[in-house]
């Protein structure tokens, strides 16, 4: 029953819109009273297909342009009915040998993604919000005295809400996190990053870990980490890279080079439900030491096997905050066994060439300003107005195009605010997505730029 269902969604997915209005939606919408008596499954699967799915966002739409889409590969659903179904616990190695190794499996594959050398190790999250906390937590239980309330975390003001929010989980005072600054290019400035660690340190200070992107939301901009890995080495600093939404890249030529230097951080976050189109609720911490998750995390019980690791792989629950979780790496393990790796970056290599396809149908638009070129697969523009014309109108004008823009509902474009101006966003990482649906999207944001341009002359 449920399959019927299932397999009609996929079937029609390229017409089902990318997003709907769920404004009323908000209003009606209701938690469930607690069932008393056993209802038909018929009944619940078409209440649930028929009145709970929409109206909602659609990140499974080759439409979905907006926020960091993610595509929800189908195997890794057949992954999970298997995981569920037969709910072997994969947390302590003895359990369930070769399931528990699935997961080192899928994390030495990562490793060797990124280009972190032997030694390194990680373990899957549940995405990368998870992902940037447990490497805060790490670096601070490795690095830092029991009072380390004088130690201060660097990022930019381009960071992901994710960063301040991991530095105040894992302890640090919100005041300990300082906020950078950005160069033109929406980049970390390792020139201020080194004024304001000196400037830290001769106020008695301790500087304490950078956290650069690879690839920011706003904009996609990735940081120098190659310069940035310098700067800490000198300086005894870890560094943190947040590759959430474009750590994954390195699986084409062009990613490797733009991520120059991503090997040499000290841990880095990913999310496999972005950059290899996994369904949403899978991360990935790597640390180029694995021994740093152990002491990180690493505490003895009683009712547990005593740690025994002849084959050098430690249980997960030894290197990760997790005892009980679910069995979140046969959903990578499957499709990307399957699929081979080499196929999704051919896929990503295709984001990359659809953004600069986009960038450059814009970018030639008369009405159209690009605010910040793709590195990868994110691009930003706003309308070409007149500067003179208060931000706040400016900013009602762009408004106004995206939500023109966005009307057909056949993709979503959302929106950022940079120094107070709103910015319009184009990110392209769903595997559905392809040239004719980038088409029909550019098309429709120069229709709408033109009608707005057209209202004011």
């Amino acid at each position: 029953m449920a399959m019927k269902h299932l397999v009609q969604h996929i079937e029609t997915l390229d017409q089902h819109p990318a997003w709907e209005d769920t404004r009323q939606a908000l209003e009606e919408a209701r938690i469930d009273a607690l069932p008393s008596s056993p209802m038909c499954i018929r009944d619940v699967l078409e209440e649930y297909f028929s009145d709970r799915i929409w109206p909602a966002f659609n990140p499974s739409s080759p439409g979905y342009l907006g926020y960091v889409p993610g595509g929800g590969i189908l195997l890794a659903a057949v992954a999970d009915l298997i995981a569920n179904t037969l709910n072997r616990y994969v947390t302590v190695n003895e359990v369930a040998p070769h399931l528990s190794m699935i997961e080192h499996s899928v994390i030495q594959w990562f490793v060797d993604c990124v280009g972190y050398p032997a030694g390194a190790g990680g373990f899957l999250t549940t995405g990368g919000s998870m992902a940037n906390w447990s490497a805060l937590v790490t670096a601070r239980r490795c690095r830092l005295p029991d009072n380390f309330f004088d130690a201060l975390i660097y990022t930019s003001n381009q960071a992901h809400h994710s960063v301040l929010k991991a530095a105040i989980m894992a302890g640090f005072p919100e005041a300990n996190v300082r906020v950078l600054t950005v160069d033109n290019a929406y980049r970390i400035d390792p020139v201020e990053l080194a004024m304001q660690v000196e400037h830290d340190r001769a106020a008695g200070k301790s500087p304490f870990l950078v956290v650069a992107h690879a690839g920011t939301v706003n904009t996609g901009t990735i940081d120098p980490i190659d310069a940035l890995a310098d700067f800490c080495q000198a300086e005894n600093l870890w560094l943190h890279v947040d590759g959430s939404y474009g750590g994954f890249f390195c699986l084409t030529e062009r990613g490797k080079r733009r991520l120059k230097g991503i090997h040499r951080a000290d841990s880095i976050a990913l999310d496999p439900h972005k950059g290899l189109f996994l369904p949403y609720g899978t991360g990935c911490l790597l640390v180029q030491q694995q021994d740093h998750l152990h002491t990180a995390h690493y505490v003895a019980a009683e009712y547990l096997p005593k740690r025994t690791v002849p084959s050098g792989v430690p249980s997960i629950c030894e290197i990760s905050p997790e005892l009980s979780r679910d069995f979140r790496a046969l959903r990578i393990w499957l499709p990307l066994t399957c699929h081979g790796i080499d196929t999704f970056g051919e896929y990503l290599d295709e984001k990359i060439d659809l953004a600069h396809w986009a960038y450059e149908q814009l970018s030639g638009h008369a009405t159209i300003r690009i605010v910040a070129a793709p590195e990868l697969s994110l691009l930003a523009f706003v309308l070409e107005l007149d500067e003179e014309i208060p931000l706040e109108r400016r900013n009602e004008l762009n408004a106004r195009m995206l939500s023109n823009a966005n009307q057909s509902r056949r993709f979503l474009l959302t929106s950022t605010v940079i120094d107070g101006q709103l910015i319009v966003r184009m990110c392209i990482l769903c595997f559905r997505t392809h040239l004719p649906d980038v088409e029909f999207c550019v098309r429709e944001v120069q229709r709408a730029a033109d009608e707005v341009i057209g209202e004011i002359s």
